[in-house]
């Protein structure tokens, strides 16, 4: 069964208002947007292994996004839960940075010592 363009159209219908159902779900709660923005945030982070590298930093990230969920669900804070929430994501993002930096200056000096090694080998004569 071929779809009809009045199927379509309904179709087409239907997804735009989901779409801006949603979409004003977020405007209605400003916060919601910012906290999702945040945890995303931490579990980036997370996933670049900042608890090993930037443990202070991921910590701090952590905490501000708890006090932006608690802040969100308080009637005398929700205003300070979008502030709360974006310096949490901040927090995270820098702490992923110091983590990926870390790594790669890992990696860095574990590639300069196989060039040193490789340069011995071969002013001793030993590459043959």
């Amino acid at each position: 069964m071929k779809a009809s363009f009045a199927q379509l159209r309904r179709l087409l219908y239907v997804t735009a208002c989901a779409t801006a159902l949603s979409g004003s779900a977020f405007a209605q709660d400003p916060a919601a947007a910012d906290l999702l923005a945040a945890q995303q945030a931490v579990e980036r982070a997370d996933r670049a292994d900042a608890d090993q590298y930037a443990p202070d930093m991921m910590a701090m990230a952590r905490q501000q996004l708890e006090q932006a969920q608690r802040a969100a669900t308080d009637r005398s804070q929700r205003k300070q839960a979008p502030v709360l929430a974006q310096r949490a994501a901040a927090d995270a993002d820098l702490a992923r940075a110091q983590s990926e930096e870390s790594v790669a200056q890992a990696q860095l000096a574990q590639r300069r010592a196989e060039v040193e090694q490789l340069q011995r080998q071969l002013a001793n004569g030993e590459g043959r």
